[in-house]
């Protein structure tokens, strides 16, 4: 059984939320790739993640959408490396990233005003263009 996955102060994954697979990897491993198993499938039951915040648990919930089984469970592989034990740290890791980007609130953006300059800046571009395209025109004398 895989050991708790401590993500913060106050926030980890319990061993009783985690499941691990490991099946034959593709890439690099020569024929011994035909008789390993060293790729890594972790499956995580998110709603047993303990010390997650209401807010975090939503911005986990929308990371982690495209990333699920049919039970709802989060899944993830790692097939990095040819040992197992290496993957199997690797998939902790990627779980420990994706609760501890939940973990961080999003600053709230502040609606902010053009300034004059760049206002006029804009504005003047506008007309040297329009002007060069305006002399882009037949010439009324060659026709």
């Amino acid at each position: 059984m895989p050991d708790p996955i401590r993500v913060s102060s106050g926030v980890t994954v319990p061993e009783a939320a985690l499941t691990v697979a490991f099946t034959r990897s593709s890439g690099p491993g020569g024929q011994n790739v035909n008789k390993v198993a060293s790729k890594v499938e972790l499956r995580v039951d998110l709603d047993r993640i303990e010390g997650l915040r209401e807010d975090a648990r939503q911005r986990l919930d929308a990371l982690t959408a495209s990333r699920r089984d049919a039970g709802g469970r989060l899944l993830v592989t790692s097939q990095r490396t040819r040992d197992q034990h290496r993957n199997l740290e690797d998939a902790r890791a990627k779980v420990r990233d994706l609760v501890g980007r939940a973990l961080v609130a999003p600053k709230r953006r502040r609606p902010t005003r053009a300034t004059r300059g760049s206002v006029e800046a804009r504005l003047s571009h506008k007309k040297r263009e329009s002007a060069v395209k305006r002399l882009r025109g037949s010439v009324r004398g060659d026709e």
